[in-house]
């Protein structure tokens, strides 16, 4: 049972009604008032409140689900362990065709990302942030930019140009900028539009 309408002479009396028919608390759901109702006089004239009570969505269970279900569409059923941080919603995936789910550059795995937090985002009262990795993927990534950043820089001061890397999400060109920023003789800067926003380097 994820909704409930009831019946009160008051508001309170009516959700308190629709609480007690769910097993759950005021804060485990949404309340849309159907009908603030009326007293009337001496009797006559009355009209109960009506109110329409919904249990809120897990936002971490809703997630996984749509994790799941993509994955499994995709021909690549994996396991999903997740962690809440505050309003970061940790996910790794593991599972025999992962490699499916990374796609080239993680391409796949970023959109995947993206889609998850469109998703546990869209009936939310808050913003979650999903942070999707696959088989510690992300942290062998970080390592290959930060070696990229490092190389490019050096060419940037070698031949004295800016140096344009390819479109990355805003995560991705963070590591590529934080590499950079102790070297003197670069500069880093974004351009562009998403999805094609990149990381210029160049040489000061």
């Amino acid at each position: 049972m994820k909704q409930w309408t009831a019946t009160g002479t008051t508001i309170d009396e009516a959700i308190e009604s629709a609480l007690e028919q769910l097993q759950t608390s005021r804060d485990q759901v949404n309340v849309e008032i159907v009908d603030e109702g009326k007293k009337g006089f001496l009797g006559f004239g009355t009209k109960p409140a009506i109110v329409k009570v919904s249990i809120k969505k897990n936002p971490v269970q809703d997630v996984e689900t749509f994790i799941y279900e993509v994955a499994e569409q995709m021909g690549a059923p994996v396991q999903v362990k997740t962690e809440l941080r505050q309003r970061e919603i940790h996910m790794e995936l593991v599972g025999e065709k992962i490699a499916m789910l990374i796609g080239k550059r993680g391409q796949t795995l970023n959109s995947l990302q993206y889609l998850a937090q469109l998703r546990v985002n869209r009936e939310s009262d808050v913003f979650y942030t999903v942070m999707l990795d696959a088989e510690g993927y992300r942290s062998r990534r970080k390592d290959t930019l930060q070696n990229l950043a490092k190389r490019l820089a050096e060419r940037a001061i070698r031949t004295n140009q800016e140096v344009k890397l390819e479109p990355m999400p805003s995560y991705e060109r963070k590591i590529i900028h934080s590499a950079l920023q102790n070297n003197e003789n670069v500069e880093t800067d974004s351009a562009g539009k998403d999805p094609r926003r990149h990381v210029v380097i160049r040489p000061q």
